[in-house]
């Protein structure tokens, strides 16, 4: 298991060391943040849901901005000081005593970490070789996965302990946390692009407005490439299988099933399991726009697969239907594993090398697009409205996979396009 965690590249075990770090320190906040919001600070769940939605809608708005922001910044800057803002307003949550600083507060987080992750990404996809890159950040997503697993029960320990002192105490232990993984980001080598930027010809508000309202003049501008916002849409739709892992398949089994609640742990422990093992084996081979597409289209299989042996445990009893939700949860994990890949791949593969925090934000504007109707949309048509309503489901994902080949190679184009006019303008 060790060595499917840790290379022996010592770029990729010390980013997979500050993957399980990071990871620890959202992790254990996460499993505890529920609790913390209502019953220290006093939100109802309701305050607590419309927050988080008014936190995303400022993502949404925000994810091309800060996108170029990154370009212009430098990623890895951008990656240190991002880190640096989430770990001094995780600190800041025990300031909050309101709707409106948990709001504020909200927001400001949201953002920061959209920031980060943007020159994170971005900063990953140039520090790997093209070969090894799919592969190399397969064992930062397993490392995470540890580490979120660790931070959650961390977390649970909190929430079990004998009064709130220990629970309390989670954002600060968060706080410092992530300020010990910006410091590791800083040990990590520079790009020499980082050196080399030109000082912009606008600023960067000026730019952001005009990318956000479509008058970019220039055609390197990630959102006129229109073929990778659509890709990133429905890359989006296809990993809803988050929805239905985390939240439909455990109502499902609840509500419609005659199996116990216990086996929930059982499902959960298994994606973990399964997470860490196999991501770096189902990314093997993926480097380039085809491999990155046919890993689209087998997570898109067992998207589909998962869909099918689940609907059918409706009618089924004791033994049968225990095993029949433990596949349909694995095969739901496979299409977690084979997606990711494929996502990182095409990603890579098909921003610009310039304007890779841009097209983050794009990717980011993208995903959301297709990810943020699917909560209420999948538990509607399995919960209310059956057989008919997973079929559904599988039919958007099998619709999504046959939209995503003909918008990568949109895309694929279209930055072939721009690069050799911006080639030709330079030469």
């Amino acid at each position: 298991m060790l060595s499917r965690i840790l290379s022996d590249d010592p770029l990729i075990r010390a980013m997979s060391y500050q993957s399980v770090l990071s990871a620890f320190g959202e992790g254990a906040f996460l499993t505890g943040s529920a609790f913390y919001f209502t019953q220290v600070v006093g939100l109802s769940a309701a305050q607590v849901g419309l927050g988080l939605t008014i936190g995303g809608l400022a993502v949404f708005a925000g994810s091309v901005p800060l996108g170029r922001l990154a370009d212009r910044v430098g990623t890895r800057r951008t990656w240190i000081l991002g880190s640096a803002l989430e770990a001094l307003l995780f600190a800041s949550w025990v300031l909050v005593d309101g709707f409106a600083g948990f709001v504020a507060v909200t927001i400001a987080l949201d953002l920061a970490q959209t920031w980060a992750r943007a020159g994170r990404n971005a900063y990953r996809f140039e520090v790997f070789p093209r070969e090894t890159r799919v592969r190399s950040l397969a064992y930062m997503r397993a490392s995470r996965n540890v580490g979120y697993t660790l931070g959650a029960g961390a977390g649970g320990m909190a929430l079990a302990a004998p009064g709130n002192g220990p629970i309390m105490a989670i954002p600060i232990v968060t706080a410092a946390i992530l300020a010990a993984n910006a410091v590791l980001v800083t040990r990590l080598p520079r790009l020499s692009r980082e050196d080399e930027a030109a000082a912009p010809t606008e600023s960067p508000l000026e730019g952001a407005l005009e990318a956000m309202s479509g008058r970019r003049r220039d055609p390197r501008a990630a959102l006129r490439n229109r073929g990778f916002l659509v890709m990133s849409t429905f890359d989006g739709v296809l990993s809803t299988h988050q929805v239905l892992l985390n939240v439909v398949i455990p109502l499902w089994l609840v509500q419609e099933t005659d199996a116990p609640r216990e086996l929930l742990a059982l499902l959960f422990g298994t994606n973990t399991v399964m997470a860490v093992a196999l991501q770096v084996a189902a990314a093997r081979g993926v480097a380039d726009v085809t491999s990155s597409l046919r890993a689209q289209r087998r997570g898109a299989f067992f998207f589909v697969l998962s869909c099918a042996i689940v609907l059918v445990t409706h009618d089924t009893v004791g033994w049968v239907t225990i095993a029949l939700v433990w596949l349909g949860h694995v095969t739901v994990t496979g299409a977690e594993l084979y997606q990711s890949a494929g996502q990182w791949g095409l990603q890579a593969e098909l921003s610009d090398p310039d304007r890779r925090g841009e097209y983050q934000g794009v990717a980011n504007l993208g995903y959301t697009m297709g990810t943020v109707w699917a909560p209420a949309a999948f538990t509607f048509l399995a919960m209310e409205v059956g057989t008919w309503g997973w079929l559904s489901i599988a039919a958007i994902v099998v619709l999504a996979a046959l939209g995503l080949t003909p918008a990568a190679r949109a895309a694929e184009r279209h930055l072939a396009r721009v690069t050799a006019v911006g080639g030709a303008a330079a030469g």
